[in-house]
């Protein structure tokens, strides 16, 4: 079985790093599954021995000029960009670059000098990565290419040009550093959330204790204003809960005791004591995290092909290079200088920083903002194919509906409703039964009687003793057999199961007292958010183990397709059957929903569904709106959009520059712009993505 291993790395700050890396050490023999997140700067690996393959391991990534750096370490200050190696090394070569262009003009037999020290001051980390990565295996870097060319510019006595040429560079490399530090801190904020101490409640005393020394089982307090230091569930008290910072819902919650409060939701105004239900490594915030990292790693398919791509294309760059500097001047006999500067040219149009950055920037960007707005979405090839989706089937309770069943309906057949609701609740007292807790429910604030000798009848109903007299609430047909119901009330039970309800008759004796209507209804964004995937061009279906009255009820409310009394394994089939009709989601909460789940192209649970449903899903929204599958569909198909758009600005102006430079129009100063300038716009389109918000 494989060890996995999780190392920090430093000095990552653009694909292109991580594709070096994760080259170096998936050549290294017995290393299984490697992963890296230039976001976080994570990589995470799999190998029979870590004992034996880690030092290895280290070794490759120090060779290329990184370090491993202990992931217990405390965070670094952040730094604005002059901080920075990388940016005090920008200043300076500017500054030598200015002080070049005046001595061109007041002293101009030195300036070329000056020239060359800026070129070469700013060459000399991208020219010692070059040849760490040929000495690693990777000399087909865009290091390498930098490097050729400005070394050849100042050669042919064109060190103006190679000064200019390594600086341009170097603001791309700051602006993609940039762009990276503020896409891991929008990530690592979210660690920032939870609070660095609780109130731990021991023998009826309190005492503050650090949230990571909590423990399962553990009891806090969290007083108003406060951070809820831990996932679990409330114990005593009751108050309001901001879960924005979680779920991206600005509406507090109201919650008591015995529902479940999250890590970093703050109570609003009332003093509550929650039991600890998970370790400050495994709460929700901690999962988002891990979720949100193990996405960025996890590559879309056109990332992929890039990356592929990319490994043929820089050696095919240097090769056309070569032949269009060295091919003329000695097939034809062309000046020589001339054409090597076009060589040169060519190298830096074919640099392929925008190509290689155009998916992973926009896929990173889509995957955090759709973090921001409680859409999880696990990996890039995730988020590409739900945008593919052209069906959606959900399941019914809990997903499209509340999954809390409430009373409708409370018709008595003569006497008084509240008496016969204060019965029915004095029989259903104690079960944990949905429709038992709906009745109890609506019976709120009656004097319930005590009750005795209750006992269920089969699937017929419950039976109880209650003031010397049997009282029954059973289903309107085994009622009927116990009692005489008119056809009127007959009809009206028809009627009532029609719409999708499930009715109850409750009796005294042999005395039919009225009826009970429940059901759980709609959620209120599911009409409008089935809709819109209608218009978006996707079909969606419920699939409901209910019965067929009640689905087609539902459903009918929605104007939707509906799969009725199906069971765990007819949802499975059900999906098995769709693979032929295109890329298909299941969107469910519950146990029984996993498999199907599973066996979408994309399983789509709700945030308040199960831990099975969850870690099954493909995508998770925290929200549990209906209304996220929607956005969620639409999010990636405007991250697509992006990512094309992305590869266009790449190939376009390398296509563009490439044409100018044969002709004899593009100098090398403005070769660089057409890589860096790709980049900066390829950054500044995926970094757009940030500021996605759905569409109502």
């Amino acid at each position: 079985m494989a060890d996995s291993l999780i190392l920090k790395i430093e000095g990552m700050d653009c694909p292109s790093c991580a594709s070096k890396v994760e080259g170096a050490v998936c050549s290294l023999p017995g290393v299984e599954n490697a992963t890296l997140n230039y976001t976080s700067q994570k990589l995470k690996l799999e190998f029979p021995n870590a004992s034996e393959l880690e030092p290895k391991v280290t070794r490759a990534i120090e060779k290329l000029g990184y370090r491993i750096v202990s992931q217990d370490a405390p965070r670094a200050a952040p730094q604005t960009w002059w901080q920075t190696r990388k940016g005090q090394l920008v200043i300076v070569s500017g500054a030598l670059l200015a002080i070049a262009t005046v001595l061109s003009v007041v002293l101009p037999t030195y300036a070329s000098y000056v020239f060359a020290a800026a070129g070469l001051l700013a060459l000399a980390p991208l020219a010692k990565k070059a040849v760490m990565g040929a000495l690693a295996g990777q000399p087909f870097t865009i290091e390498t290419l930098v490097t050729i060319a400005v070394i050849g510019a100042i050669f042919i006595d064109e060190s103006a040009e190679a000064a200019i040429v390594v600086f341009l560079f170097l603001i791309g490399e700051l602006l993609e550093m940039i762009a990276a530090m503020k896409a891991r801190r929008s990530v690592e904020a979210l660690a920032d959330l939870v609070p660095k101490t609780a109130f731990l409640v021991i023998d009826g005393t309190v005492r503050e204790v650090p949230a990571k020394a909590l423990e399962i089982g553990d009891i806090v307090e969290v007083r108003p204003g406060g951070y809820v230091p831990a996932d679990g569930e409330i114990v005593e008290g009751e108050s309001s809960f901001n879960e924005a910072s979680i779920t991206g819902e600005s509406i507090p919650k109201h919650k008591g005791s015995g529902e479940n409060v999250y890590a970093g939701s703050v109570n609003a105004d009332g003093l509550v004591r929650v039991e600890t239900k998970a370790t400050a490594d495994n709460n929700i915030i901690s999962r988002i995290l891990q979720m949100v990292e193990d996405a960025e790693a996890s590559k879309s398919p056109t990332a992929r092909f890039i990356d592929k791509f990319s490994t043929y294309y820089t050696p095919g760059v240097i090769v056309v290079a070569a032949l269009i500097a060295f091919v003329p001047p000695l097939t034809v006999g062309a000046d020589l200088s001339t054409w090597i500067y076009k060589g040169l040219a060519i190298l830096l149009i074919g640099c392929p920083c925008a190509l290689v950055l155009s998916t992973p920037a926009a896929v990173t960007s889509g995957i955090s903002a759709g973090a921001r707005q409680g859409l999880l979405i696990k990996g890039g090839a995730v988020l590409e194919a739900i945008g593919k989706v052209t069906r959606v089937a959900f399941d019914k309770t809990g997903t499209l509906t509340q999954g809390k069943p409430r009373v409708t309906d409370a018709q008595t057949f003569g006497g008084d409703e509240q008496e016969m609701l204060a019965l029915a609740a004095a029989v259903e007292a104690g079960s944990s039964h949905p429709l038992a807790l709906a009745i109890v429910n609506k019976a709120e604030g009656l004097t319930i009687p005590d009750a005795s000798d209750s006992k269920a009848l089969q699937g017929r109903g419950v039976q109880a003793l209650v003031e010397g007299k049997t009282i029954t609430v059973a289903s309107p047909r085994y009622a009927n057999s116990l009692a005489e119901i008119s056809d009127a009330n007959m009809q009206t039970i028809h009627g009532l199961e029609a719409s999708g309800k499930t009715v109850t008759v409750v009796l005294r004796d042999n005395d039919a007292l009225g009826l009970i209507a429940i059901r759980d209804e709609l959620r209120e964004d599911a009409k409008r958010a089935t809709a819109r995937l209608v218009e978006m061009g996707v079909m969606p279906i419920m699939l409901t183990g209910d019965n067929a009255l009640t689905g087609k009820a539902l459903a009918d409310q929605l104007g939707i397709e509906v799969k009725a009394e199906m069971m765990p394994e007819d949802k499975l089939n059900y999906i098995t059957s769709l693979a032929n009709e295109g890329t298909i989601a299941m969107v469910g909460d519950g146990i029984n929903d996993a498999p199907a789940l599973a066996r979408a192209d994309v399983g789509i649970a709700m945030g308040g569904g199960t831990d099975v449903a969850i870690e099954t899903a493909d995508a998770v929204l925290l929200h549990e709106k209906v209304s996220d599958v929607p956005a969620l569909i639409d999010l990636s198909r405007v991250t697509m959009q992006n990512i094309y758009q992305n590869i266009t600005i790449a190939l376009g102006l390398k296509a563009v520059f490439l044409f100018t430079t044969l002709f004899g129009i593009t100098t090398l100063w403005m070769a660089i712009i057409a890589d860096t300038g790709a980049t900066v716009l390829v950054t500044i389109n995926a970094l757009r993505l940030l500021g996605y918000k759905p569409k109502s």
